[in-house]
C-alpha cells in the first residue's frame, strides 16, 4: 500500500463526507438564516428560538434526501470493500 493509495482512500472517503454533509448543513445555514432576519426584525433576542427551525430544516432534509445519501455511502462502502484485494496485494 503505497502513499499515493492512502491518499487516494483518504480524498474519496472526505469527497463522500461533504456530498453527503452538504444537504444537511446548508438546511441548517438557511434555516438559521431565516431565523436570524426574523429575530433582527423583531428584535426578539431569544437564543433558544433558532433551534427547533433548524431542527425541522434538517429532519425534513433527512426525510427527502436520506434515501440519497444511504445510497452514496453504500456505494463508497462497496467500492472500498472491492478495492481491499488490490490494497493488500
Amino acid at each position: 500500500m503505497t502513499t499515493q493509495t492512502v491518499l487516494s482512500l483518504a480524498m474519496q472517503a472526505l469527497q463522500t463526507l461533504l456530498l453527503v454533509s452538504a444537504p444537511l448543513l446548508l438546511a441548517a445555514l438557511a434555516a438559521g438564516l431565516v431565523v436570524s432576519i426574523f429575530q433582527a426584525a423583531t428584535q426578539i433576542n431569544e437564543m433558544t428560538l433558532s433551534f427547533l427551525p433548524k431542527l425541522l430544516a434538517v429532519f425534513l432534509v433527512i426525510v427527502a434526501a436520506g434515501p440519497w445519501m444511504m445510497t452514496t455511502m453504500i456505494d463508497y462502502m462497496q467500492r472500498l470493500f472491492d478495492q481491499i484485494p488490490f490494497l493488500i496485494g
